[in-house]
């Protein structure tokens, strides 16, 4: 029966600011399919795909939906025109005075 080997123990140690700034140099990958069967017919498929990495990385790697996305921007006013305006201002004022009319 052979001897069981020394445990050896690691003379330098990792903070967890180290390792993810490892993690987010690299980047990291995670993927997975869920399939649900019922009697050989498929139901339901998820495909998962995790990426975890710097914004320096994923740009590397092609990676970046959020530059375009309206959701990650700053929301822009619309223009509204002058004529526009003044017809809302009319509206209202119409719906104020009819309101009031109602009221009576």
């Amino acid at each position: 029966m052979p001897s069981p080997r020394p445990m050896t123990h690691s003379l330098e140690s990792s903070s967890l600011a180290d390792i993810l700034e490892r993690v987010l140099d690299k980047g990291v990958v995670v993927a997975g399919d869920i399939k649900i069967k019922l009697v050989d017919i498929e139901l339901l498929t998820l495909q998962i795909r995790l990426v975890v990495c710097s914004v320096e990385k994923a740009r590397e790697m092609g990676m970046d939906w959020w530059v375009n996305n309206p959701a990650f921007s700053p929301a822009v006013p619309p223009q509204v025109s002058p004529e526009s305006l003044a017809r809302m201002e009319e509206r209202l004022a119409r719906l104020e005075s009819a309101r009031a009319q109602a009221m009576e």
